[in-house]
């Protein structure tokens, strides 16, 4: 269940839902799978990154913005990872210049309210209640299109 809806994206606008670059972070296996399974229903390009850690999450990003590959349009981050929280990792991508600008959609199970108020102080564009339904997600995604 969405609990707020999504902050505006400014000046984001990817012109093909179907090429959106997506990065998950996210530690259990059957969130990732389910998260997958509803990603390739509605994209034609999986353009698909998964972590599963904030310093795994840091890295691969860095090293997408050295080489140029593309960072992504999307990350999704899961409130509870292990080393790091995901509400922390959401602080160091916002603190980040060349991360700041991508939209954060936070996954999670907790209902708790100051982690729902964190995630948008931290610029979280919304944040969705684990398990994630196709209906929430695609509303989520539709706001970057």
């Amino acid at each position: 269940m969405l609990s707020q809806l999504p902050k505006p994206l400014g000046d984001l606008m990817v012109t093909d839902s179907r090429k959106l670059r997506i990065m998950l972070v996210e530690d259990n296996d059957d969130d990732i799978e389910l998260t997958k399974i509803v990603l390739r229903r509605n994209f034609l390009d999986k353009n698909f990154h998964l972590a599963t850690s904030g310093p795994e999450t840091l890295n691969r990003l860095k090293n997408l913005a050295e080489k140029s590959s593309g960072l992504p349009d999307l990350i999704l981050i899961d409130i509870g990872l292990p080393g790091m929280s995901g509400l922390d990792l959401l602080a160091q991508l916002k603190e980040d210049a060349r991360f700041s600008k991508i939209p954060v959609v936070i996954l999670t199970g907790s209902l708790m309210s100051e982690h729902i108020q964190k995630s948008y102080d931290l610029g979280a564009i919304t944040y969705l209640l684990k398990p994630i339904s196709e209906d929430e997600l695609m509303m989520a995604l539709s706001y970057l299109t």
